[in-house]
């Protein structure tokens, strides 16, 4: 293990907590940015900063970057002279952002929101062909403004053969992007990565990956290929339903520092730079979020493996009936047992608090929602509370039946019992 022997406020180094795991680093990744004695971080919300006084430090425009700024996710804090405005970098959106890239374990740059930092992954790659499959429609829709300006062609994720052309000139090749969610929005259902990237580098294209529904330490996507991995931090990282975000980690495959200064330039000419108040959130979320995720994961996968009990007729009774006669189908990771093999080791720590179920008839799922008591009827997901959407209201490329539930921090069987007695309520109304 890491020596932790160092005093209160000291500069240590980044790489010393390398060994450490994601709940202490969720306490200790920011250490080496203790500049006073407070315990819990100070909010900075000055937008702008002093340069320095000596005329000898001062570092004009024509300079680059790197001269400019020492930005935590290269490796080290900034100096206290290295901030000039807040569009550029601020002292607690650094602070976020060196402990994103010690959870994330490479380089990251935060945005306004999850889609900023979709487009700004588009616009720095540059692709002229996408390969993408199904997912939030939020990132559908960004791609098809990113389309209207450039005339990439989008192609199936999931049909090789869609990546050639048919006799126009074109294929899916170098420079061009594959991107992949998994788990996947909004069933929850998992993809074998190590594939997709295999698929992506035999024509020298990147995989990006969506992982927003498995964040660490449930998926690491670098491990099994990934070039790129993008989050909306809003979920998550952020975990209380207060703070809109978006992380984009920057893979360290050879020239990744190009790649860092890169999107980091280009950051603040999009100027979808995340807030001060945000990135004040997001470290106060940190703290905790190993033990969120954790436990929600864990939750979500007793929760599915009783309701799919119901479904199946594993489970009996009057609860299991009243489940039955409502949920149809239920879809997670976990249920994918024919893909065990892969999936337990792409996913060793839990497979994401996100699932989905049909029920028989539309109105069930347009009903259900009204019936429960611990399960907010709201779109989003990711926060200590549990959700539950009739998914129709925000994304009409879905079946009518889904509803998608994003488990919180309850505890499991008092979860477990309301979904019970809201399908008994359905029941008992005819539904």
């Amino acid at each position: 293990m890491a020596n932790s022997n160092h005093t209160n406020g000291s500069a240590a180094p980044h790489d010393q907590f390398s060994n450490y795991t994601l709940a202490t680093l969720g306490i200790h990744a920011d250490d080496s940015m203790h500049h006073d004695t407070d315990v819990a971080p100070s909010l900075h919300v000055s937008t702008t900063f002093r340069y320095p006084r000596d005329p000898e430090d001062l570092v004009p425009a024509s300079r680059s970057p790197q001269a400019r700024q020492t930005p935590a996710a290269a490796g080290l804090p900034p100096s206290d002279t290295g901030y000039i405005y807040s569009r550029y970098q601020a002292p607690t959106s650094s602070r976020l952002e060196l402990m994103l890239s010690s959870f994330i374990r490479a380089p990251c740059l935060t945005y306004s929101s999850g889609l900023a930092a979709f487009h700004a992954l588009l616009v720095y790659l540059n692709p002229k062909v996408v390969a993408i499959g199904a997912g939030y429609h939020g990132c559908h829709g960004v791609l098809g403004l990113y389309q209207k300006l450039t005339g990439c062609k989008i192609v199936d994720l999931f049909d090789e053969a869609s990546w050639q052309d048919g006799g126009e000139g074109w294929s899916l090749g170098k420079g061009d992007v594959v991107h992949l969610e998994s788990p996947v929005n909004p069933t929850g259902l998992a993809f074998d990565i190590e594939l997709f990237a295999a698929r992506a580098h035999r024509r020298g294209a990147v995989l990006t990956m969506d992982a927003t529904f498995a964040p660490p330490p449930l998926l690491d996507p670098f491990k099994w290929g990934a070039d790129y991995v993008m989050h909306s931090g809003t979920k998550y990282f952020g975990g209380h339903s207060d703070m809109l975000c978006g992380i984009v980690a920057i893979g360290r495959n050879e020239g990744w520092e190009k790649n860092y200064w890169g999107m980091l330039g280009e950051r603040c000419n999009l100027g979808s730079t995340l807030g001060n108040m945000e990135a004040w959130l997001g470290v106060r979320s940190l703290r905790t979020m190993a033990l969120r995720v954790e436990r929600q994961s864990r939750n979500a996968e007793q929760v599915v493996a009783f309701l799919d009990a119901c479904v199946r007729g594993e489970e009996t009774g009057e609860a299991a009936q009243a489940v039955k006669k409502v949920i149809r189908r239920v879809q997670h990771a976990s249920l994918q047992k024919e893909d065990m093999g892969w999936l337990k080791k792409q996913m060793p720590y839990g497979f994401g608090p996100v699932f989905s179920f049909d029920t028989h008839v539309e109105e069930q799922a347009k009903r259900l929602p009204s019936k429960l008591h611990l399960f907010h009827h709201a779109t989003s997901l990711g926060g200590v509370e549990s959700l539950i959407e009739w998914r129709h209201m925000s994304d009409n490329t879905v079946e009518t039946t889904l509803c998608r539930v994003s488990i919180g921090a309850e505890t499991w069987e008092d979860l477990r019992d309301d979904l019970v007695q809201g399908c008994k309520a359905l029941v008992a109304e005819g539904w």
